[in-house]
Parts: structure tokens; C-alpha cells; sequence
């Protein structure tokens, strides 16, 4: 019992950090139609900001955390604006090529500006020791991962489908040329989406640093894992992408306690077998 207490504890922390970062990305993919394989860039981007503003600038966590969003949501829109937007229309072997190309300068600019090293984030005192649930004590810093992520989800649900600009985004997707007769700003819709995302993705960079260090090669290292969750989720499904998160990060941790030689084959394997039965996504009509 205190083994498997243990796998899903660590599998549901692990698995709201591949949600948190990848949720974006199937925003991005799924309700914008654009593969963006350089979405890791931004969650790495926000994680050094965060570790430099905490670490030699001597920023609180909170104010670095928010501090490396913002920053990442900037520099997503400003590439939006002037580079990604010309790839909308593209094939999606064009986007692809891109968006991986930008992923290697982004690996080569991280290497040559803080070097080949892991980067590490200072916790807060509030994030530091261990809290009591019931008969389990769980580090703090756990904790606030789990509530994060289940604050994104209501958040992102609340946006996307209870806001005038979820309406504009699932507007302007179906029928881009509709929705911009009737006064829709198709341009701001796509650049605000586009910068939500690399802000989410900056904020799994930084809580999600225990579990992923962040190092230079960091967006093409972990950029299978945000594919395989955004397909088993579905394109553009926030519940789908939770619950494959979830499932896949559970198997995962499973496999590592239990089967540690087999690697990484049960998460592949089960990510084979629900693509199989649901190739459109679990939960993606």
C-alpha cells in the first residue's frame, strides 16, 4: 500500500507537469491548426528567466515565476507577430521544419548565453519540508504543482468556453474569413492564443523543474513527451489533455518503481494502445 500511495502520488505530480506544459501546445495545434514543435523553447526560456531573476537577482519565487510568464509571453508574441504568423498557411511539413529548426538555434542560444549546465531554482521557504494529508506526509513543493495544475484547468476552461475571446478563437478557427466580416480581430486572437500557450508552457518550465531539469537541449529532450500527451489527449481538448497527462504520468512513475529496466515502454506502449482504440484522442469528439 505505501507503494502504490507512492506511484500516484509522484505519477499525478509528474503528470499535471507534462499538462501544464503541454496544454498549450494542444491549444496551439488544435484549436489554431499550427504544429509548433518549438513550444518547449518557451517553457526552457521561462525556466532560465526564473532561475536567474531567483537566483542571482535575488527575486522572490513568486515574483520570478510571474516575472519569466510575462517574459515568455512577450517574446511569443513579438515572434508571432513577425515570424510564426507566415507559417499559418504553410503545409504542415513547412511547419514543422521551421518550428524544429528554431528549436536547435533556441538549444545552441541557451548553450552559448548559460552554458551546457542544469539550472538550478531556489524554493521558497513556504515551498520547502513536508506537509501531513491524512496518514501521508507530501513535500510542499508537490503540493503546489498538483494545485497549479488544477487551477490552469479551471482557468483555460473558464477562457475558452465562458469568455467572449473563446468564442472569437473557436470563431475565427472554424471560419477565419466569417468571423472577421462580423468584427472579429482574427490577428489579435491568434497572437494572444499563441502567447497564452508560451506562457503556460513557461510556467510548467519552472514547476516542473524538479522532475525536468532545465538544461539547453531541454525543448527537443522533452518535446516527444508533449506530443505523445497533446495526441492521446486530443488536439485542442484542455479536459483530454488533462486526463492523458494524468494517465500517462501514472503509468510512467508505475513503470519506473516497478519495471525500472524497461525504461520508457510502457508509456510508449500505452500511448499505442489508446491511439488504437480512440486515434482522434480520449476524449476528443
Amino acid at each position: 500500500m505505501p507503494q502504490l500511495s507512492n506511484i500516484l502520488i509522484d505519477g499525478v505530480v509528474y503528470g499535471m507537469v507534462l499538462f501544464i506544459i503541454s496544454v498549450g501546445l494542444s491549444v496551439t495545434m488544435g484549436l489554431m491548426r499550427f504544429i509548433n514543435l518549438s513550444h518547449g523553447a518557451f517553457a526552457m526560456a521561462g525556466g532560465y528567466v526564473a532561475a536567474l531573476l531567483i537566483r542571482e537577482q535575488g527575486f522572490s519565487f513568486a515574483a520570478g515565476v510571474v516575472l519569466a510568464m510575462l517574459f515568455s509571453m512577450a517574446l511569443a508574441a513579438v515572434l508571432e507577430m513577425f515570424v510564426f504568423r507566415h507559417l499559418y498557411k504553410k503545409s504542415e511539413l513547412q511547419q514543422v521544419l521551421f518550428t524544429i529548426g528554431f528549436t536547435f538555434a533556441c538549444i545552441a542560444t541557451a548553450n552559448f548565453l548559460a552554458g551546457a549546465y542544469i539550472q538550478t531554482l531556489p524554493l521558497p521557504e513556504w515551498m520547502q519540508g513536508s506537509m501531513a494529508l491524512g496518514q501521508r506526509t507530501l513535500p510542499k513543493q508537490r503540493v503546489v504543482v498538483v494545485f497549479a495544475g488544477l487551477f490552469v484547468v479551471l482557468l483555460l476552461w473558464l477562457l475558452v468556453a465562458r469568455t467572449r475571446f473563446g468564442i472569437w478563437l473557436r470563431a475565427s478557427v472554424d471560419n477565419a474569413g466569417m468571423s472577421s466580416s462580423l468584427g472579429i480581430n482574427i490577428r489579435l486572437v491568434q497572437c494572444a492564443t499563441f502567447a497564452i500557450g508560451a506562457g503556460l508552457a513557461a510556467l510548467g518550465g519552472v514547476l516542473g523543474a524538479e522532475l525536468m531539469p532545465l538544461e539547453p537541449y531541454y525543448p527537443l529532450k522533452y518535446l516527444v513527451l508533449m506530443l505523445v500527451v497533446v495526441a492521446v489527449g486530443g488536439l485542442g481538448s484542455i479536459s483530454g489533455t488533462l486526463c492523458a497527462a494524468l494517465f500517462l504520468g501514472i503509468i510512467d512513475t508505475a513503470s519506473r518503481y516497478l519495471a525500472s529496466d524497461f525504461g520508457n515502454l510502457f508509456f510508449y506502449a500505452a500511448m499505442i494502445l489508446l491511439l488504437a482504440v480512440r486515434p482522434h484522442g480520449i476524449l476528443r469528439r
